[in-house]
């Protein structure tokens, strides 16, 4: 195999695959569009809650073995989020709590803008212009959230609350006419993306009461897509269990069946690109993890705790963790086990997992994330080099074998088992191995696409500055300087390297790749079309290398 077309062979075959994602995302099953009256709704600012008539409730029924209520209907209480909202902002998160049912409605990441260089941050969740939201509460017997009154209208000390110091606390109240009080306390620390959530249950009551903790992440199923064939990205809801790690749960998914998993530990989440929002409950206890498709317009995926049963005169608690934010993979891991796997990297998660680790070391000594990458470039360019050096001499044997084989072919013509075995004689008389040049591409193609979910998914280079006028290295090259200086060193590889192709067609195919690789190269990220000029370079370094020590040992190159 000539190695000039080691990284066309490549570089067509992400293509392909990412063709193959483009059209099963253009022809495959398409969300719902929502009903004029949810859409009227969004833009007031309120989030829809099922009204109970389709079978399908915005409310989980219980798992404990007191059913809980009928869910209620939102009619029943006040009239707009807006007026009764809390709002609470630390140095990361600004968010919008909605006292029916004490819902996270908004979620603004401080810390990280739309666009580059914008002032407005990045809206996470949201009740307007897409619904996306963080629901939780309490169901069972005695749950606030099964009352047939309907959800609890919690109350709350102040309409604002300010992050000062490193940690704060904001409590939610609410007691119903039996005594029964229920305190829900959202726990922000500095510097986190982590929100702590503890229901502490006071029961009051002559009777035993029995509630569920759940929590759920509910968003419209159509949205703008701005992912492209060379960009792909995935949005919709993902879950974790015992036996499976991470695995997603598309809004297809969601509107074909539900989920319904008991499982030790677990969690749910809603993806998108570069960012995730994401239940965690306890880990040490038994979750059962559910979705539910809300009339074909809205997915929920969620959790339903372990049934807590709290005495007469006696206090409990339940808790869980409700994150939002960047798709840190250090910060994922720890909070729990598999959710750092929401940095989807496909099946080469474990390549690109050690690809990224050694980059952010690299970042760590020259704090530049192009930088980073010409020197990761380097050190696997470097590392595969005596496989690169015995391609390029197993090739070159093959070229001078060349007259040999044509000699083969004049003498056994037609009779292909004869002219098998005379090749294989003479490349044990010569000592060449015909696979020789293969097995530096197998080993170059997985580290390639590796590196480029590396590129695609970490959120670390969003909006990453490299110099000049590369300042994001996750979007294209605005001026196309890189996608015309790579096309232009693979011309030069082409050149360097001699071909033994004698089809006049395949010829004109192999000389005009380059500038079809260069259109491609259009659309693909700054980061990853830098790698791949690098290593073009890099690649015309070596050969100049390893053709000079070629020629000193009176090995023909040409």
């Amino acid at each position: 195999m000539e190695s000039q077309r080691s990284f066309l062979i490549i570089g067509l075959a992400l293509i392909s695959f990412l063709l193959w994602q483009q059209w099963h995302k253009d022809y495959g099953p398409q969300p719902a569009e929502p009903a004029a009256t949810e859409q009227a709704q969004q833009s007031q600012g309120v989030p829809s809650f099922d009204d109970g008539q389709s079978g399908d409730t915005d409310i989980p029924q219980s798992s404990a073995d007191v059913p809980a209520s009928e869910t209620p209907q939102l009619s029943s209480q006040s009239a707009t989020a807006a007026t009764r909202s809390i709002a609470v902002t630390t140095d990361t998160l600004d968010l919008r709590i909605d006292l029916l049912g004490g819902d996270v409605v908004s979620a603004d990441l401080l810390q990280y803008p739309v666009t580059q260089g914008a002032e407005e941050p990045y809206s996470l969740l949201r009740a307007s212009q897409g619904l996306y939201v963080a629901q939780s509460g309490l169901i069972g017997a005695n749950g606030p959230d099964a009352n047939s009154s309907g959800r609890p209208v919690y109350n709350a000390e102040q309409t604002e609350y300010q992050l000062t110091g490193d940690t704060l606390a904001v409590p939610l109240t609410w007691r119903n006419n039996e005594g029964l009080q229920v305190t829900k306390t959202f726990h922000f620390t500095r510097g986190s993306h982590q929100v702590n959530v503890t229901y502490t249950v006071a029961n009051n009551t002559a009777q035993t009461a029995t509630v569920q903790p759940y929590g759920q992440l509910k968003q419209t199923m159509q949205y703008e897509d701005d992912s492209n064939m060379f960009m792909p990205t995935y949005r919709g809801a993902a879950y974790s269990t015992e036996d499976d790690r991470y695995e997603k749960y598309s809004f297809g998914d969601i509107e074909d069946g539900k989920l319904r998993i008991t499982t030790p530990a677990g969690w749910v989440a809603m993806l998108e690109h570069y960012f995730v929002s994401a239940w965690v409950p306890p880990q040490d206890q038994s979750n059962t993890l559910y979705s539910r498709n809300l009339r074909d317009q809205f997915a929920v995926i969620g959790y339903l705790g372990a049934p807590l049963q709290i005495a007469s005169g006696d206090t409990g608690t339940a808790t869980s963790t409700l994150y939002m934010g960047p798709k840190n993979q250090e910060v994922l891991a720890e909070l729990a086990h598999g959710l750092d796997l929401t940095v989807d990297y496909g099946i080469l998660w474990w390549l690109s997992q050690l690809l990224f680790s050694l980059l952010m070391f690299l970042h760590g000594l020259v704090g530049n994330w192009g930088v980073a990458i010409i020197l990761i470039t380097i050190i696997v360019k470097g590392a595969m080099y005596p496989l690169t050096k015995k391609q390029y001499e197993s090739m070159a044997r093959l070229r001078n074998l060349a007259p040999k084989m044509q000699q083969l072919k004049d003498r056994f013509g037609d009779d292909k088992q004869k002219m098998s075995q005379a090749m294989m004689e003479l490349y044990r008389k010569e000592k060449v191995n015909p696979m020789g040049g293969c097995l530096p591409l197998l080993l170059q193609m997985p580290i390639f696409l590796a590196l480029y979910w590396v590129l695609m998914e970490s959120v670390e280079l969003r909006h990453a500055d490299f110099a000049l006028w590369i300042t994001d290295l996750s979007v294209k090259d605005p001026y196309f300087v890189l996608p015309v200086l790579t096309g232009a060193s693979m011309y030069l590889l082409q050149k360097l390297q001699p071909t033994t192709i004698t089809d006049p067609m395949q010829q004109k195919i192999m000389q005009w790749m380059p500038v079809m690789m260069s259109v491609f190269f259009l659309w693909f990220p700054a980061g990853l079309v830098l790698y791949w000029l690098i290593s073009n370079v890099i690649t015309l370094i070596q050969a100049k290398m390893i053709y000079a020590s070629m020629e000193k040992r009176g090995i023909k190159t040409s």
